[in-house]
């Protein structure tokens, strides 16, 4: 039985009030199966009483069945002409009392105080930076050091008359002086007249995702995305809201620090949102990351781990943005929050409202055919459909936010580079003021996996290490990720503002997101969208589909003892990617030989007696 009419059921009986056993036995097995089976089923195509309603029957100790999950918000939903069945709000499985998760008690504690350097120490290694500055040329003094998680900042103003430029081409022989694997120059800090120069701390501290979430920074803040990415150099807590980017491209080398950076982001948002409040559509081709979070409620499906699954979860993501567009013009709205806003005024209004009479419980007329309507006493459809049985309005239901996390995007690009790029393009222009936002995270920060279409809508960008400036430079448009110490170092820039902060990332470990992921899994059940679910029928359809072109290629290579693509291309109307896949994979399989110098393949296999065939 759909969820949507199980849960209308649920609200009839959930309003109903007490009545005499006769009257409550002919609503329950005749009114109700009569005017909600019958409609819904003709609606869907199928024979009435086929929802479960027909195996109904009360008797005077009974009692209708409850939702799974106690208490269950109960909601009736109202449908015109237009509704589809998609657009149905239909209840999630999130209890009254849902409880946010505690850092406190789930996070294990931060490790203890790093061994920092003495201020003789720091003193010391700013007379040899001076030395050394001076030995090119360079006068000036150091101003201030300002010691850090991972780095030490060193404050260096230059003489009159002395260009920036050659300050920061010195950078690999001021870490030859100091000892340094590397140093990173900023020039100029921003509203200062000095030099910022970063030199890695002899020990490094571990920041915790603990210290993040329970600082002032993250308890303040308002918005259900906010993510808690670390530290700055300077040890302060910092924090940015997803809201505000609104989407975000991660990219870095192997063992960086990106994957243990998205998992704090998703952690930071079930620490702050429930089910209701955000859902979340988590795409991982790697098949690695986002097993963990495999059954939260948050989740809209399970994880996506086929990229052609992702390219047809992108596209449910643009028509979801479409619809939220549609109902954001309906209420006269710009965005999101003013449409929740509204309807929380609605809900109030509702609420404020006497309790509708039994009359005013039954089902709205327009469930009724004509004859039930004259039956039930009135002249015309058009005075039922005003007259004293129609029930309240039920308000309509605040929108989640939606985030759409991607672990990594060339995998994807490989697969459907341009239907990829379009939808992350389209949403990535339009899904804010929806309420829809994406992460992006990528090891191969290249220009045909961050193309210009996407990183002009992706403003706000973090970088791990990476090997190259030109890794630098295609991911943040400047030079500097190429000297981070990885271990989540990151460079971000922030949306507007074009300048890059450092920060060190936060990490969690794996026994951290499990305790996290049970409880939240313990607070609710996930209800799927049915929509997204039901992308793997069609999946499954189009792979048997594929088999089937797949077993006349190999017909065709054995029957003519010809293994080439183009001639599947021809015999079969294929594209030659296509051909030429499944010549690699009779390859694979031992039924063709490799390719030799000129192209050709010998056909190993041949025909067996029902055709199969035999290497």
């Amino acid at each position: 039985m759909p969820e949507h009419w199980a849960t209308l059921r649920e609200g009839v009986f959930a309003v109903m009030p007490e009545r005499s056993i006769e009257v409550e036995k002919e609503i329950g097995n005749r009114r109700l199966r009569a005017r909600l089976s019958k409609p819904a089923a003709v609606a869907r195509g199928e024979e009435p009483g086929t929802d479960g309603i027909e195996e109904l029957e009360l008797t005077p100790t009974q009692t209708p069945p409850g939702p799974i999950i106690q208490p269950f918000p109960v909601t009736i939903p109202t449908w015109d002409a237009q509704t589809t069945e998609s657009e149905v709000v239909v209840a999630t499985a999130e209890s009254e009392n849902y409880q946010l998760p505690d850092p406190e008690i789930l996070l294990s504690d931060p490790s203890g105080p790093m061994d920092r350097m003495s201020d003789e120490e720091l003193k010391a290694q700013s007379e040899i930076l001076s030395r050394a500055l001076l030995s090119f040329g360079i006068e000036g003094i150091v101003t201030e050091v300002r010691p850090g998680p991972v780095v030490t900042m060193y404050e260096f103003e230059p003489g009159p008359g002395t260009k920036v430029a050659r300050i920061v081409n010195l950078a690999d022989d001021l870490a030859l002086a100091l000892k340094a694997t590397s140093l990173r120059i900023v020039a100029p800090l921003p509203g200062k007249s000095v030099v910022g120069i970063e030199v890695p701390n002899r020990s490094r501290e571990t920041v915790s995702l603990k210290e993040v979430v329970m600082s002032e920074a993250f308890r303040r803040a308002r918005s259900r995305l906010t993510l808690a990415l670390g530290k700055d150099i300077f040890g302060a807590p910092s924090t940015a809201d997803l809201k505000a980017m609104p989407h975000l491209l991660v990219a870095g080398a192997t063992g960086a620090g990106k994957s243990v950076s998205l998992n704090t982001m998703l952690l930071s948002i079930l620490f702050s949102a429930k089910p209701s409040e955000v859902k979340l559509l988590l795409i991982d081709p790697k098949m690695l990351e986002f097993q963990s979070y495999e059954g939260i409620p948050h989740l809209l499906r399970p994880v996506i781990t086929d990229p052609k699954s992702a390219a047809r979860g992108l596209g449910w993501v643009v028509a979801e943005m479409e619809r939220r567009y549609k109902l954001l013009a309906e209420a006269g709205v710009r965005n999101i929050d003013a449409y929740n806003r509204k309807v929380a005024g609605l809900h109030e209004v509702f609420a404020e409202s006497n309790a509708p009479s039994v009359e005013q419980t039954e089902l709205p007329m327009k469930f009724l055919s004509e004859e039930e309507r004259l039956s039930a006493g009135e002249t015309s459809i058009a005075e039922g459909e005003r007259g004293c049985m129609q029930p309240k309005p039920t308000p309509p239901e605040p929108l989640p936010f939606i985030v759409v996390m991607i672990d990594e995007l060339a995998d994807l690009m490989m697969v459907a580079p341009k239907d990829v790029e379009d939808k992350i393009a389209r949403l990535a222009q339009m899904a804010r003021a929806s309420g829809i936002h994406l992460v992006l995270a990528t090891q191969r920060p290249s220009v045909d996996v961050l193309t210009g279409l996407i990183k002009a809508n992706f403003p706000a960008r973090i970088a791990f290490q990476v090997s190259s400036k030109t890794d630098s430079r295609t991911i943040l448009d400047a030079n500097g990720a190429e000297a981070l110490l990885g271990r989540g170092d990151m460079l971000y820039l922030a949306s507007g503002t074009g300048r890059l902060a450092r920060l060190h990332g936060s990490f969690v470990s794996d026994d951290d997101v499990r305790s996290v992921v049970e409880f939240v899994k313990k607070q609710a059940l996930p209800i799927y969208n049915q929509e997204l679910q039901s992308l793997k029928l069609e999946e499954a359809a189009e792979e048997e589909a594929k088999d089937e072109v797949y077993e006349q290629a190999k017909e065709l290579v054995l029957s003519t003892g010809q293994a080439s693509a183009s001639l599947i291309q021809r015999r079969l109307r294929v594209g030659y990617p296509r051909a030429a896949r499944m010549i690699e994979q009779m390859e694979s399989e031992g039924i063709v030989g490799a390719a030799g110098r000129d192209g050709r393949r010998e056909v190993l296999g041949r025909r067996g007696p029902v055709g199969a065939a035999e290497v």
